[in-house]
């Protein structure tokens, strides 16, 4: 009797330690947000960051919402795809990394041209701690899961 009573105590004891170290930390779940109410969190943010003016704001907000409007087509062209289980050729990916970067210096183009010089290096730096800050996560994020 006490040979299976410390049997049955070590299984269970065992069974709820490994169920401890297979979960994974959790982290806080985002918060869903409209296009519009992302374009102006983020209107919200460069207005501080960089300070702008009235005339900067109403042109950079119609920025931010044809890039939106922009991402939401491809997104859906990108599930369709996904949907219908199509893969890219390396010739499409090359078209769409070419019209991504494309894109990219369209809005640097016009991003110059709405913020004054000292405005658009701020915000150039700001961008690529961002992009440094994003390269760090996914570098953690890898390391969890491999």
């Amino acid at each position: 009797m006490k040979k299976l009573f410390i049997a049955a105590l070590l299984f269970v004891g065992m069974a709820s330690f490994a169920q401890e170290a297979d979960q994974k930390p959790t982290r806080e779940p985002r918060e869903k947000l409209t296009p519009e109410q992302r374009n102006d969190k983020q209107l919200k943010k460069l207005t501080s960051e960089l300070n702008l003016d009235a005339n900067q704001q109403a042109q950079v907000k119609q920025l931010l919402a044809d890039r939106s409007a922009k991402a939401e087509k491809f997104k859906e062209e990108r599930k369709d795809r996904k949907d219908s289980n199509v893969k890219p050729t390396a010739a499409e990916k090359d078209a769409f990394k070419k019209q991504m970067m494309d894109e990219k210096d369209a809005n640097d183009a016009k991003m110059k041209s709405i913020l004054t010089a000292d405005q658009y290096n701020k915000w150039k730096s700001i961008q690529k701690e961002n992009q440094d800050k994003m390269k760090d996560k996914m570098k953690e994020y890898k390391k969890e899961n491999n």
